[in-house]
């Protein structure tokens, strides 16, 4: 199936480290993978092109839970919780969980989104947003990832790119 920007429910733009929900006029700074954008699997990068959001988890999670293997621990996130467990990758509040869209590029053998668990998730307040420092998911602000899940679907068509998504023609996605 093809697909053009004007049907993307979200454009998330890896060079303005910005994702974006069209048809809400929303937009909300993010951080993606520090070792940069790929599809790679076992690379850490930040997959591109056409995914949905395949499941998704947290409905009724208060703010900053803490969910491992995407369940919620039980644990709400603070600082004291980071002092004990300094080392430890946090994925809090919401998980919208990604599923490649396109045959051999994002989606199978070796390249597959949904088998590299990439997702759109919360992160501590404390992180930087606007710069690439996750593992390959994308971070949002916790206030951000709890307003995107309750106006994304499931099966929300997402749309990643390396180039910069104002300057792209809406119904191709190549750069202009």
């Amino acid at each position: 199936m093809t697909y053009s920007l004007e049907q993307a429910d979200i454009w998330i733009d890896l060079a303005e480290q910005s994702l974006t929900l069209p048809k809400h006029h929303k937009s909300y700074v993010i951080s993606s993978g520090k070792n940069g954008i790929g599809e790679q699997e076992n690379s850490g990068k930040t997959p591109r092109g056409w995914h949905k959001v395949a499941l998704k988890f947290g409905h009724a999670a208060p703010k900053n839970a803490v969910f491992k293997a995407r369940q919620e621990t039980g644990e709400v996130y603070d600082a004291e919780l980071a002092a004990q467990c300094p080392e430890r990758d946090w994925i809090l509040s919401r998980i919208l969980w990604l599923s490649g869209l396109e045959e051999n590029f994002n989606l199978g053998e070796g390249c597959d989104t949904f088998k590299r668990y990439i997702y759109i998730h919360g992160t501590p307040d404390t992180e930087p947003m606007g710069i690439p420092m996750s593992h390959g998911c994308i971070r949002m602000r916790n206030e951000d990832v709890i307003e995107l899940f309750e106006l994304i679907a499931e099966d929300a068509v997402v749309f990643i790119s390396e180039h910069r998504l104002n300057s792209m023609d809406c119904k191709t996605g190549t750069p202009l």
